[in-house]
């Protein structure tokens, strides 16, 4: 799994013009699931997100994750994290994982992470033309790849 997460004052996902998920303070996850990928990633991965100390405490230290803000998630899939940009110009997106795959294991990851939070986690809808419109606040923006654990 790859995901992009960014530090957000609020973020939202429409879906033919109406807001379907939103958050204020906390983070976007934009989500890729490639076909190798397995609940073993989303359950490593989801602990390492819920736990991310990029919030700034009282002296502007980033040492508070979104739990300890009690913030929020919006979580979106985006299979085009998966792409090959190698040869020529157009991205094949060959490790992608394909929905019947991807659909049940990117639901999984969102439970995961509501446990994790201890409340709901919004999301976008799974395959869907999304409009996604975010704050990043700092700009914060970190890259977990669950097969490249740096």
């Amino acid at each position: 799994m790859r995901v992009v997460i960014q530090r957000v004052s609020k973020a939202e996902v429409k879906v033919e013009g109406k807001i379907i998920g939103a958050c204020e303070l906390g983070l976007l996850i934009l989500t890729g699931i490639e076909e190798a990928d397995t609940e073993d990633d989303a359950a490593w991965l989801s602990p390492k997100i819920a736990g991310l100390r990029i919030f700034s405490d009282e002296q502007g230290k980033m040492n508070l994750s979104v739990k300890d803000m009690n913030g929020g998630m919006l979580v979106v899939s985006q299979f085009t994290l998966h792409a090959s940009t190698q040869k020529g110009n157009r991205p094949s997106y060959m490790l992608a994982a394909r929905p019947e795959k991807a659909l049940p294991l990117f639901n999984t990851f969102v439970s995961m992470l509501e446990r994790e939070l201890g409340k709901p986690v919004a999301t976008g809808e799974f395959g869907a033309h999304m409009e996604v419109s975010l704050v990043n606040d700092g700009p914060v923006t970190i890259i977990i790849d669950t097969k490249n654990k740096q």
